[in-house]
């Protein structure tokens, strides 16, 4: 069971073929097995036992009791009765032909009459065949009078009395014979075109009696009218004409007052029969001839009419003519039976297995299968998920490009979905193809590139170059992946300008920079220098060019000073980052107050580093003289910590 028509009014299809084309019955089988625990196929199920013919069903129909459903269909011809409390197959029973169409007179199964192709009635017991008696011409339909216990039989072709006129065969139950037909204009035929006549020979096509309420009987041909007879009177007592195209569908509304007929090019009108004019006039779209036209009622008394071609199923409202709701099965579609008092429909179609839908809108679940109430409870509490896997999403635009626009309303491989319509994959390929016949040239220059441009991602990028903050990009770089570079702060719009204006330039002398990267080595200093050192270069060889001994000179000087001079640094975690020199006693006092301690690899609060020398250098040297120590209370200036000692 599946969502098959999502909307205001949904629609679910309980069983049915989702294909076309049916599959081999030993595939069928495995993919059943194979398919039993899979998410997708958890809610299907089987509703009736072998509901299906070996190749395709003509007519279906259910008893007035609502106990028994009976098809037929083919091959070989026969037709089944479904026995609605066990849910499964009552009987099978083949016939001699294909059969037609068929009725069942009682309110079971027990007596129903069969209307077969080679110009034979038959009537069936659930014993079997009762009796066969034979037609003059070929029939049309089947219409029975309850009253007067009569079987209508409309025929194709002209009556032999020579009077031009189409016949209605009645043939009378209770005494076992016919009584003289009624008589209908059809046309004309061709001299000398025999009993049966030819091919283009008018017929009366369909039947349609109102016995719950006036009893009157009404006659569609090919001529486009409808012949009204009263069976009391056994006259004609009206003429509908006017119609396009021949009439090939009828039906009474409950109350009799009106009544719908269905034409060969697809047109539904509804006429008041105290009235010529139509009361609703509709087009089904598809141009094909209406096979079953049938008044509904939903459970707030809201009138719908239901109208179906071999394509599509279209329910209307009777009051205002809009569409209601629409069912396109994968399949042909030969006769629809609705369920009485309840949402079900039941289909005859081309395919293997026969279709049943549920409509909620329309009415509760019948009461041999009330379970399927539960289940559209369950389905609508759940999200649902469109997915179209082998669709590609085309505008009117495109398909008009790709001269696919011819198809729209006219096939299942074009869903109307938003401003577009989903086209098959397979389908939009060959159309593709047709329009554009180097479209494999293309294609093949695209996965090319695509290639290319996957080869080229696979490449060691360098580093990437920026304005500003070039140590950010490189920290960023080293930290993060590098296919995740582009979504992050370096692909980000936001975040341009850090990367290339002046003013968002990092200061990493600055004392906030240094608190939250203490262990970041600053290169600002060493750089000063540095550029320092490059000037004075600069000016000493403009100046002293002429002089390379003072050159010389100085660099022994250097030397010699490096190897003769005791070296010894000492560093405290007190001034880190202060200044050499002292400073003001106003420019100390916005520093004072809990100096942040930089991370250092000592442990405590000093760090004292010495050169080694040997011991005859350091006896050589005259012994320093001694430091006064200070004794008036003030607090040194000085930076070097063993001025004190």
């Amino acid at each position: 069971m599946k969502l098959t028509n999502p909307g205001a009014v949904p629609v679910y299809t309980v069983s049915g073929p989702s294909t076309a084309r049916p599959l081999p019955e030993w595939l069928a089988r495995r993919r059943k097995r194979s398919a039993k625990y899979e998410p997708e196929e958890l809610n299907n199920f089987e509703l009736l036992q072998n509901f299906d013919f070996e190749e395709a069903s003509n007519c279906v129909r259910v008893s007035e009791d609502g106990n028994w459903i009976m098809s037929s269909g083919t091959y070989k011809p026969q037709f089944h009765v479904h026995n609605t409390q066990e849910l499964s197959l009552s009987f099978a029973r083949h016939t001699k032909s294909e059969n037609t169409t068929f009725i069942m007179l009682s309110q079971d199964y027990t007596k129903s009459v069969h209307l077969q192709s080679d110009r034979s009635i038959e009537f069936h017991t659930p014993m079997g065949c009762h009796y066969e008696v034979r037609l003059p011409r070929f029939g049309r339909d089947l219409a029975y009078l309850r009253q007067s216990t009569e079987v209508l039989i409309p025929s194709v072709g002209l009556s032999a009395d020579g009077s031009g006129m189409g016949e209605v065969f009645r043939l009378d139950l209770e005494r076992g014979q016919f009584l003289r037909p009624w008589q209908v204009d059809v046309g004309e035929d061709e001299p000398g075109a025999g009993l049966q006549g030819s091919i283009n020979v008018g017929a009366v096509n369909v039947a349609a009696v109102a016995e719950a309420t006036h009893g009157l009987c009404a006659f569609g041909t090919t001529l486009g009218t409808v012949e009204f007879y009263d069976p009391r009177s056994r006259n004609r007592v009206a003429v509908l004409g006017g119609q396009e195209g021949e009439i090939t569908a009828l039906d009474y509304s409950r109350d009799g007052l009106s009544l719908a007929l269905g034409t060969g090019t697809g047109i539904v009108q509804v006429f008041d029969l105290r009235n010529p004019r139509p009361l609703m006039r509709k087009d089904q779209g598809m141009g094909l001839p209406i096979k079953n036209i049938i008044h509904l009622t939903t459970p707030t008394e809201e009138k719908k009419l239901l109208t179906a071609d071999k394509r599509i199923i279209k329910l209307w409202d009777e009051q205002t003519g809009d569409l209601w709701t629409s069912i396109e099965p994968t399949v042909e579609i030969n006769h629809v039976a609705h369920v009485p008092d309840s949402g079900m429909l039941l289909t005859a179609n081309e395919g293997k297995q026969m279709h049943s839908f549920f409509i909620p809108n329309l009415g509760l679940a019948p009461r041999w299968c009330h379970f399927l109430d539960n289940m559209v409870h369950e389905m609508e509490n759940e999200k649902r998920v469109d997915t179209y896997d082998n669709y590609k999403f085309l505008t009117i635009p495109e398909l008009k490009q790709l001269s696919l626009a011819h198809l729209v309303g006219k096939t299942n491989l074009l869903r109307p979905y938003m401003h577009g319509y989903f086209v098959h994959s397979k389908l939009y390929d060959q159309a593709r193809l047709i329009a554009n016949p180097y479209v494999w040239e293309e294609e093949r220059a695209k996965r090319v590139k695509e290639k290319v441009e996957k080869a080229r991602e696979s490449r060691i990028r360098g580093v990437k170059k920026v304005k500003v903050n070039q140590k950010l990009v490189d920290k960023i770089v080293d930290r993060s992946d590098k296919k995740k570079i582009a979504a992050g702060v370096l692909g980000d719009s936001r975040f341009g300008k850090l990367f290339e204006d002046e003013e968002f330039k990092v200061d990493e002398m600055s004392r906030e920079f240094r608190a939250l990267n203490p262990s970041t080595q600053v290169g600002g200093q060493d750089v000063a220098v540095q550029h320092v050192k490059d000037d004075s270069s600069v000016t000493s060889n403009s100046d002293d060019e002429s002089d390379p001994e003072s050159e010389v000179e100085s660099k022994k000087k250097k030397n010699k000073k490096s190897k003769d001079d005791v070296v010894m640094q000492v560093s405290s975690s007190k001034i880190a980052g202060g200044k050499a020199k002292d400073t003001a006693f106003g420019q100390r006092a916005p520093r004072t107050g809990r100096v942040t301690k930089a991370r250092t690899d000592v442990v405590g609060e000093q760090k004292i580093t010495f050169v080694p020398e040997s011991k005859k250098k350091k006896q050589a040297e005259p012994e320093a003289a001694p430091t006064r120590k200070r004794h008036d209370g003030r607090r040194s200036a000085s930076t070097n910590t063993f001025r004190r000692l």
